[in-house]
């Protein structure tokens, strides 16, 4: 009895090619690309005209050909003729290659995103020293006209408090409040203290949003 596969025009074709690529089934070649096998046999049967162009687009990378040596070695001639001419499938091919196109700039944008929210989680650790220590050397100064670093605690604090407003970064709490104790947003350096009761701020802590960046270091009053 014949091999029923080998009798499908194109499927000899695309057995070489996945072979060239180390896909030893349809079905994983199915799942590699993320296509329905029953794609795959219109694609041996010469049937472009019955396949979505995101079904090539999907397939192409994973066979490792471009996509018009795609279609020129799985179509017929009579489809290659019908194709000369606009048609409706042309232009339903047309309208999905900008269904495609979007999809993608969408993704870039997305990526994009993503990469701006890594790089500003990125300079927050390199700030990390500065936004813990400073708030409390700057109320020290403050606190001591007569300290010469008074001067620049301006230079230093408005640029500072303008990058994280920009990043939409807020202080938990200013350095010196007295406030009810709060396990979640604030770490005790030194007594006890139960959830409620009164703790004094020593180092500020950092929100970003419902983000917790930094707890505020508090001790017992």
């Amino acid at each position: 009895m014949p091999n029923t596969q080998c009798l499908i025009p194109n499927t000899q074709k695309l057995q070489d090619l996945m072979q060239q690529v180390s896909i030893s089934s349809f079905k994983a070649l199915s799942r590699a690309a993320g296509v329905s096998e029953r794609q795959l046999l219109r694609l041996r049967q010469g049937k472009l005209e019955q396949m979505r162009v995101e079904v090539l687009l999907k397939l192409s990378p994973v066979l490792k050909m471009p996509l018009s040596e795609l279609v020129t070695t799985f179509s017929t001639v009579e489809l290659l003729q019908e194709k000369t001419a606009p048609t409706q499938e042309l232009l339903q091919e047309i309208a999905d290659l900008r269904t495609e196109y979007d999809r993608s700039q969408q993704q870039i944008e997305q990526q994009q995103e993503i990469l701006l929210q890594e790089l500003q989680q990125s300079s927050l650790q390199l700030l990390e020293s500065l936004l813990l220590q400073w708030p409390t050397a700057a109320q020290k100064a403050q606190e001591n006209p007569q300290l010469a670093a008074v001067k620049i605690v301006p230079l230093v604090q408005k640029p500072l408090e303008k990058l994280l407003q920009a990043w939409g970064v807020e202080a938990i709490a200013p350095v010196g409040a007295e406030l009810p104790y709060d396990p979640q947003l604030h770490q005790l350096m030194e007594g006890t203290a139960q959830p409620g009761e009164k703790v004094k701020v020593r180092y500020t802590g950092y929100l970003q949003g419902e983000k917790l960046l930094y707890r505020a270091k508090v001790s017992a009053v």
